[in-house]
């Protein structure tokens, strides 16, 4: 079997086939943000398609280094596989120059242009025959972007707080966490640090958190490493050492 070469685009299967379509895109971006620029997330729910999804970086480098980094990681319970994608995704083969339709969308064109010639000798049928028929789209054709890339600048709210600093203690205090946030999004991304015990959300609030780990040295390496990290692209989330 031939290596497939470095991509921008990562393909990752294996997933949780249980997880609605919207919260995969935003844990998928959650964990792999950390790595580089994503441009989109691709993840379609059809039959062939289910338990898979695409990721593509801005830079290759990127796609390289979260790869690496997140083979085997345990995703919803399930450890991803993850390889480059074969081909470039429409969306970096139109910013190279070198995109082209795929043979299916060929064929539907073709397809529509037979009919228009025969409609044109057929005045009976002309309206089914001008009709257009929109092109089918594979696997790795890019859609709308989804609303999660295109929010507005945030807000500074009172989710954006200052925290005072506290000393260094094993539990940190998380802000500015956005709306969506789940126990499971936060702990995928704090399990990649050593000594991670738990997440502890508040009830009534969906902007902040609680992360424990086992001693303040592992939870100093976690906030260093995560701090001002982008849940969402409008969300950066704050973290200091909780108040003992």
């Amino acid at each position: 079997m031939l290596d497939i070469r470095p991509n921008h685009t990562i393909y990752v299967n294996n997933l949780n086939e249980k997880v609605k379509k919207e919260e995969l895109k935003r844990s998928l971006y959650a964990i792999f943000s950390q790595f580089g620029q994503i441009l989109d997330i691709v993840a379609l729910k059809t039959l062939k398609m289910r338990g898979q999804a695409f990721v593509i970086f801005k830079e290759i480098q990127s796609a390289t280094n979260a790869m690496r980094a997140m083979q085997g990681f345990p995703f919803y319970d399930k450890p991803m596989k993850i390889a480059y994608a074969k081909t470039d995704s429409d969306l970096i083969a139109k910013q190279k120059g070198t995109y082209k339709e795929r043979g299916s969308k060929r064929k539907e064109e073709e397809k529509k242009k037979k009919k228009g010639k025969e409609a044109k000798g057929i005045t009976a049928v002309n309206s089914v025959g001008a009709s257009p028929v929109p092109a089918k789209t594979g696997a790795t054709v890019i859609p709308p972007r989804p609303s999660l890339f295109n929010q507005p600048p945030p807000v500074h709210g009172v989710s954006g707080m200052n925290v005072p600093e506290q000393p260094p203690n094993q539990i940190l205090f998380l802000t500015n966490l956005p709306d969506e946030t789940s126990e499971m999004m936060l702990s995928m991304l704090f399990t990649q640090f050593p000594g991670f015990k738990e997440v502890r959300l508040v009830p009534g609030r969906h902007d902040i958190a609680f992360v424990e780990f086992e001693n303040e040295m592992q939870s100093a390496a976690a906030k260093d490493a995560l701090q001002g990290f982008k849940i969402t692209p409008t969300h950066a989330m704050k973290i200091a050492f909780a108040k003992k």
